[in-house]
């Protein structure tokens, strides 16, 4: 009953939200082309997904916590719905900006619903491995919209590619909406003591232990992703169209990996008393030795490169389980909208960044090198800086529960 009800309808938003997310990897060849747009503003348009679903985040977890996640994420997806056929018939940039900006907004619940939902049904110990596995759907849902959308363009325009989404977006919300169930009771707390529980979380000092780190480590591995690995395999590797669809598919497979294994490795030494912390640390050392290759513009072997880079930076998923253990389980969707708030705030302004230092080394036009160094470069410091602060500060706050700041 729980792979039906609960994480099969999930895992479907889930997967169809990381389409939406890394698809324009992809489809910006088009854009640039059909539009004749720029680095900065194919930055701007794309990253406006990751503006609208962080500003989505807080009312997302207040509805969490007071409608469930099957009636919140199902009609948050009508919303994507309608974005994908805004985005299909846009004619201009800002066109395409606020359409992307109405499909953030719509996905903008389905994985805090996901982790919610599991929270609510599952044994504690198992939610490290829930959470990588629904994240590893989610990747999958990355994957198909690499080669695979790649070849669709073979056979119909990006436009009629958004317009199918859309239909298929509102069948999963009816699936959902159906398929999935919530507790028999609801929380009935008064909007005031929702909002003074979201207080208690912003002035928590052990959440901003954590907070820092991890939008540096999510908000980089979601704007490169989602966006600029594909640029950066063209300019930067000097790979043909269909290669770059093929490293990115094999980017968004090593992505699906990567949060699989990482839940399962943590959900297993965990019973060794190996703290998720630890785990998540190792990963991110690795994941920015990977990102220093790439920021020096080492090409010798792509593929690995960027295999590299979906199995360790997948392991910023850990700070979701870190926080929420140390909270009261009924302020679980606002502890994870806290942080979504600020993942995602960080990959719309690290995506749009990027964009705007590729073009501002880039005077003649095209995407430079230099630019894609010095881009990434910074982003790595971001990490770095944020590793530096959590293992001190987070050290400092023990095993205790929540301390108000």
């Amino acid at each position: 009953m729980f792979f039906r009800r609960v994480f099969l309808p999930f895992a479907v938003g889930y997967f169809l939200s990381q389409w939406f997310r890394s698809v324009n990897a992809v489809v910006s060849a088009d854009l640039i082309r059909e539009l004749s747009l720029d680095a900065w503003t194919v930055g701007l348009l794309t990253s406006a997904y990751f503006l609208a679903f962080a500003l989505g985040q807080i009312p997302v977890g207040v509805a969490l916590d007071r409608f469930g996640p099957r009636r919140t994420e199902s009609v948050l997806l009508l919303f994507a719905a309608a974005g994908a056929l805004a985005f299909a018939l846009a004619r201009n940039a800002l066109g395409l900006m606020l359409a992307r900006g109405l499909i953030g907004f719509g996905v903008s619940a389905c994985l805090m619903a996901s982790f919610h939902a599991f929270m609510l049904w599952a044994p504690a110990a198992r939610i490290p491995v829930l959470n990588g596995a629904v994240m590893a759907v989610g990747a999958l849902g990355a994957l198909s919209a690499t080669a695979p959308v790649e070849w669709a363009l073979a056979f119909v325009t990006w436009r009629e590619l958004f317009t199918a989404l859309a239909f298929m977006t509102l069948g999963v919300a009816l699936f959902l909406r159906f398929q999935a169930i919530d507790p028999e009771t609801q929380r009935t707390e008064s909007l005031p003591e929702v909002f003074r529980g979201l207080a208690q979380v912003f002035r928590s000092r052990i959440f901003w232990s954590v907070a820092p780190f991890s939008i540096a480590h999510q908000g980089t591995y979601l704007a490169v992703q989602s966006l600029w690995a594909g640029p950066w395999l063209r300019d930067v590797a000097q790979l043909v169209r269909s290669e770059v669809a093929s490293h990115l598919f094999t980017l968004a497979l090593s992505m699906a990996v990567g949060f699989l294994g990482i839940g399962y490795l943590a959900e297993r030494i965990g019973r060794r008393g190996i703290r998720p912390e630890t785990v998540w640390t190792i990963s991110a050392i690795l994941f920015q030795l990977v990102q220093l290759a790439i920021a020096l513009g080492v090409t010798a072997a792509p593929r690995a490169l960027w295999i590299a880079f979906g199995l360790s930076g997948a392991a910023g998923m850990l700070s979701y389980v870190i926080l929420t253990r140390r909270f009261p389980l009924e302020m679980a969707g606002r502890v994870n909208a806290c942080l979504n708030v600020l993942v995602f705030a960080s990959a719309f302004a690290i995506q749009a960044a990027i964009g705007a230092v590729i073009s501002w080394w880039s005077p003649e036009g095209g995407f430079s090198i230099e630019g894609y160094r010095v881009a990434f470069g910074s982003a790595l410091t971001l990490q770095t800086l944020g590793l530096v602060w959590f293992r001190t500060s987070f050290r400092r706050t023990g095993t205790s529960g929540p301390e108000a700041a």
